[in-house]
Order: C-alpha cells, then sequence, then structure tokens
C-alpha cells in the first residue's frame, strides 16, 4: 500500500479499470484488434498500445526510437505526435505479443504502485519533456485508463462499470474544467449561472457561476434563474467532455432549457481532454 490516502485512492481506481481492460482484451480474436474505438484515428489495438507506451514511461523506460507515417490524419500538433509513437511502434504487434505485453506492464506498474514511498508533491515526468506532482500523474492515469476503459467497451460492444471508482475520479476531474468552458471559452456574461443535471449511474448537479469579474466556478448548490439548464445521462457527458462525439450527434439526449446561444456555444466548448 502506498503512504499517502489520496495516491492510494488513484492507485485502486486505476487498478481496477486496467485488470478490467485486460479482461476485456485477452480473449478477443486477432480480427478483433482491428476495430474502430470512439477515440479519433485509433483502434482497439492502439488504445492499448497508448496505455501500455503511457504505464512504461510512468515506470521510467526509454521512449521508442521510431518515425511516424506522414498520413496520420489525427496526428496534427506536438501533442498528439508524442502520443501516437507509443502506438505506431506496436501497430503490426499480434494478439499474442499485445496480451502479453500488458499483462506485464500490468505486474510491472502494480509492484511499482505498491511500492510508492513518494510525497504526492514529488515532481514526475510528463509527456513532452514536462514535469507534474506524482499525485496528478496518478489522477491523470486514473482518469485516462477509465475513459479508454469505456472506448473499448463501446467498440466491442461490452458496456460496463460506467460507476465504478475511475468513473468518480473521471467525474471530478472533468467539472474542474468546466467554469473554463462556460466562464471563457462560452463567454458567459458576468454574475449568470449555468446548470449541469447529470443522470444515469453518476447521477449529479452541478452549477456554474460566472461572478463579476467573469471568472468562473462550480459547486453542488443549486441555482435560481440560471442562464442554461443543461440535462444529459453521464455516458453522453463522458463522450462529449472527452471529444469522443459532438453535440450535434447526441441532440436527442440533451436537454436544453434557457438561453439557446449560450447553450450552443457551451456545447461546442466542452470537450477538455486533449
Amino acid at each position: 500500500m502506498t503512504v499517502h490516502p489520496s495516491l492510494q485512492t488513484y492507485a485502486d481506481a486505476w487498478t481496477h479499470s486496467i485488470e478490467s481492460i485486460a479482461e476485456l482484451v485477452t480473449p478477443l480474436a486477432e480480427g478483433e484488434w482491428n476495430r474502430r474505438t470512439p477515440c479519433p484515428g485509433w483502434s482497439v489495438r492502439d488504445i492499448v498500445s497508448h496505455i501500455i507506451g503511457m504505464e512504461c514511461e510512468q515506470l521510467g523506460d526509454p521512449r521508442p526510437i521510431h518515425t511516424l507515417p506522414r498520413d496520420l490524419y489525427h496526428v496534427q500538433n506536438d501533442f498528439t505526435r508524442y502520443m501516437e509513437m507509443q502506438v505506431d511502434v506496436r501497430r503490426h504487434h499480434t494478439a499474442p505479443e499485445m496480451t502479453s505485453e500488458l499483462e506485464y506492464t500490468i505486474i510491472r506498474r502494480s509492484r511499482q504502485l505498491r511500492n510508492e514511498s513518494r510525497a504526492p508533491e514529488t515532481m514526475t515526468r510528463a509527456p513532452l519533456g514536462a514535469e507534474q506532482t506524482l499525485e496528478l500523474a496518478l489522477r491523470m492515469r486514473a482518469v485516462d485508463v477509465w475513459v479508454h476503459e469505456q472506448d473499448l467497451r463501446t467498440a466491442l460492444s461490452r458496456p460496463g462499470n460506467l460507476d465504478s471508482p475511475g468513473a468518480t475520479i473521471t467525474r471530478d476531474t472533468l467539472l474542474d474544467a468546466l467554469p473554463k468552458v462556460v466562464a471563457k471559452d462560452a463567454g458567459a456574461p458576468p454574475n449568470s449561472a449555468v446548470v449541469l443535471d447529470v443522470h444515469g449511474p453518476m447521477e449529479f448537479l452541478r452549477t456554474v457561476r460566472v461572478d463579476a469579474d467573469g471568472l468562473g466556478s462550480v459547486d453542488g448548490s443549486p441555482s435560481l434563474g440560471p442562464a442554461v439548464t443543461l440535462a444529459m445521462d453521464w455516458e453522453t457527458y463522458v463522450r462529449l467532455a472527452c471529444g469522443r462525439v459532438r453535440a450535434t450527434a447526441v441532440e436527442d439526449r440533451i436537454k436544453v432549457e434557457g438561453d439557446q446561444e449560450l447553450a450552443t456555444a457551451i456545447l461546442q466548448n466542452f470537450a477538455v481532454t486533449p
């Protein structure tokens, strides 16, 4: 067990999600690894490759030396180019190669997390040569594996774990980004409020308040007379916030009340993951 309780929460969520991923993909036939997922440009194999690669980087393994093809339409900036490297290098790996590397990576990473003794504020490796705190790194790994677990479940028609520990951490992480979406990106007016009402396996109501200076904050208190109320199910919220679908494609699953123009602006800027 890790020394710090906050790190243990993230480690437990990561463990639950990555073991669920292993359970999903281990029995797959070779052709099923090529199935398209909701993650733009990535197949089942690509998502598992990404997860393996990111966990290996957390273990301190060197990044592969590899030249990317020029025709990958979803690779459009330095960040996506960085992420694609671990994926493309495994594109021709067979199903047994993928499952055995995933299993070995989970064993190594689980051992690392069990023996973790560093403080949450310790600076660690992050993409593109940056650094981040250990706590943020573990939190983002918990979110990443849960979101990709859902990508795989969608591709394989195996729904589940929408209320798992990883779902809770993902909810809180996505909600942290909501004030910027409403106040800055969508341009909600000062002294206004936007209510988000989400139902399903994860049920919650949050209010984003924009103060007199145009700064946003989020809380769990209801608002009287909000400028906009958006109601949707949890799965739709995740797909929108993680950039898996545009609002126009799921408008039948979103109920909008109030300022339609502001609601449209919010939904157009809803995706907050890189």
